[in-house]
């Protein structure tokens, strides 16, 4: 997310269509905007179409499963350093092991509650801020360490 005042932008990702907007509710209560999708086809669509800082994935979908989605999505240089945080009534060893082999960068076991999906969603865009900032400081020790020539 950049520093603006941008409200952020959260993609769900359920074939449950209760269920998405149990939670795009949920994100709206926290100060979220949310981006709601039914399938992983859907998922993959949308997300070129709008400017996605996390993206909240089942894991058990009919037409692709979260981890299709999720390797489809880091496979992919417009939306690999989108945050995907899976949500699943599936909470086993294994299947966060996959997860995160693929590039998840948090799970969340269904029932999901309101503050704890906004505490890890904020957490995720910390961290992509902390990242951000550690860029531009790099870049700028770089450049000065040039003599300022590009």
């Amino acid at each position: 997310m950049d520093s603006s005042n941008r409200v952020p932008q959260v993609m769900v990702v359920d074939d449950d269509p209760d269920t998405v907007s149990i939670l795009a509710r949920h994100l709206q209560r926290e100060g979220f905007a949310a981006i709601e999708a039914i399938s992983g086809a859907e998922c993959l669509r949308i997300v070129h179409e709008h400017q996605v800082d996390v993206i909240l994935l089942d894991l058990m979908m009919p037409d692709m499963d979260g981890f299709q989605v999720c390797r489809a999505l880091k496979q992919d240089p417009h939306t690999a350093d989108i945050p995907v945080i899976m949500i699943t009534a599936r909470d086993d060893l294994d299947a966060r092991a996959e997860g995160m082999r693929l590039g998840v960068s948090d799970f969340l076991a269904k029932p999901v509650f309101r503050r704890q999906l906004a505490n890890r969603i904020r957490a995720q865009l910390d961290m992509l801020d902390a990242g951000r900032i550690t860029e531009a400081a790099l870049s700028n020790l770089a450049h000065q360490q040039n003599g300022g020539k590009k």
